[in-house]
């Protein structure tokens, strides 16, 4: 038996309401560019719009100009979606308050979670949206995974209850010494003063 090896996200569908509040949502709140638009092939009745999240990939929705928009709480059963989350930069992350605030658009407010920061809200239809902003960048040729792993393996090691920016910062240190050859005999630290 073999795997079936994915290689990253495709795009993610959601069910939307009509077509318009659907572009003032995740365009115009989110800023996700509208890209490709065309009907959803496998039921006439609807559109399938297509928007980039800022990575080149993909999120698309299905419309349909009989619904309208539901304010609950989209589902959590097992399942179901619990919420998605967007990737934001520090500078945009310290205005998110303020910018939904702007709009009454309610928030649980800024929340640690360790290696990022995150603010979650609801969309129009009532699914959970999480705003994350990493507190790292990776060094250059390791991506976040391999960043996060590193700083799982050291916080378990010390016995730590969850991810700190210290396990972050020694995995760091950890991934560029393994992956970055240097002339010096002794990598440890040193005290030049």
């Amino acid at each position: 038996m073999r795997k079936l090896q994915t290689q990253g996200l495709h795009h993610i569908t959601l069910t939307g309401a009509d077509r318009q509040s659907s572009i003032d949502f995740w365009e115009g709140v989110l800023g996700m560019p509208f890209i490709f638009d065309q009907p959803n092939l496998d039921d006439p009745d609807e559109g399938h719009l297509y928007f980039d999240p800022g990575d080149g990939r993909l999120i698309t929705i299905f419309t349909n100009e009989k619904r309208r928009p539901v304010h609950g709480r989209t589902p959590t059963d097992p399942g179901c979606v619990h919420h998605v989350a967007f990737n934001v930069s520090h500078a945009t992350f310290s205005q998110v308050v303020e910018r939904l605030d702007e709009r009454g658009i309610a928030h649980s407010g800024p929340k640690d979670r360790g290696f990022m920061d995150s603010i979650y809200f609801k969309d129009p239809l009532g699914l959970l949206i999480e705003l994350a902003c990493y507190r790292f960048e990776p060094p250059r040729g390791c991506s976040h995974a391999d960043v996060m792993i590193a700083a799982h393996r050291i916080r378990v090691e010390r016995g730590d209850y969850n991810i700190q920016e210290i396990h972050l910062a020694d995995a760091i240190e950890r991934l560029v010494q393994q992956g970055q050859q240097s002339l010096s005999q002794d990598r440890t630290p040193q005290n030049p003063y």
